[in-house]
């Protein structure tokens, strides 16, 4: 990514939210950074951006029912969310993978 571009795609404009992607998730996209910034009005769109930007993650996110993959949460200002999860401009999302482990 040129500087230019990820200036331009960290900046806070309105209706921004603020997403702050799972460590595992940067290592399987490698080009992604783990704070991000992006314009969505539903968790449903923010993945779709975030598709956009990296092809397959969204694959990584969202299964065919359509939903959130059962080892995924996302969580927008403290709160557990779903695909038709509302964002306001300023949202806080957390995208978290399954910690397993005996």
């Amino acid at each position: 990514m040129h500087e230019r571009d990820h200036a331009i795609e960290t900046s806070q404009a309105a209706g921004d939210v603020s997403v702050v992607l799972a460590p595992a998730l940067c290592a399987l996209f490698p080009s992604a950074p783990q704070r991000l910034r992006l314009c969505a009005d539903t968790v449903d769109e923010m993945i779709t951006a975030l598709d956009a930007r990296w092809p397959g993650m969204g694959d990584r996110l969202r299964d065919s029912s359509p939903s959130v993959r059962r080892h995924i949460a996302i969580y927008c200002d403290g709160q557990r969310a779903t695909l038709n999860t509302p964002l306001r401009p300023g949202t806080a999302i957390f995208v978290l993978t399954a910690i397993s482990g005996g």
